[in-house]
């Protein structure tokens, strides 16, 4: 698996607010999208997250989101090592995407720009 980066997961009650400190700190303009009934905020390598707690409180449980050149060769690297699927790989918006729990029980979230 090619890992390109990493984006840290940010859960805010004020995303505008939260936009505002981010786009400073990074240097970098907010790129805006929904996922269910969240609000999100890419901003440089964070993901500021805003919505329902019923739906934060998910997406909560993943440590990061890691971009990775493909999908479906990061689903065969991560069964190889143990690795639970929980959800995917599924389009998204912008590529595909799968949830994964590491065998010491980290989730993380694998991420490409490949179309569906």
């Amino acid at each position: 698996m090619n890992i390109l980066g990493t984006s840290l997961r940010v859960c805010v009650s004020d995303l505008e607010a939260s936009i505002a400190v981010y786009e400073r700190l990074t240097g970098a303009e907010a790129l805006r999208f929904r996922r269910g009934g969240v609000s999100v905020a890419a901003v440089g390598c964070f993901f500021l997250m805003s919505g329902p707690e019923s739906e934060v409180s998910v997406l909560r449980k993943i440590t990061a989101t890691i971009a990775v050149t493909d999908v479906d060769e990061a689903l065969v690297d991560l069964q190889a090592v143990g690795a639970d699927i929980i959800a995917g790989p599924v389009p998204t918006p912008i590529g595909r995407n799968l949830v994964a729990r590491h065998p010491d029980g980290s989730v993380f979230e694998y991420v490409d720009r490949k179309a569906a």
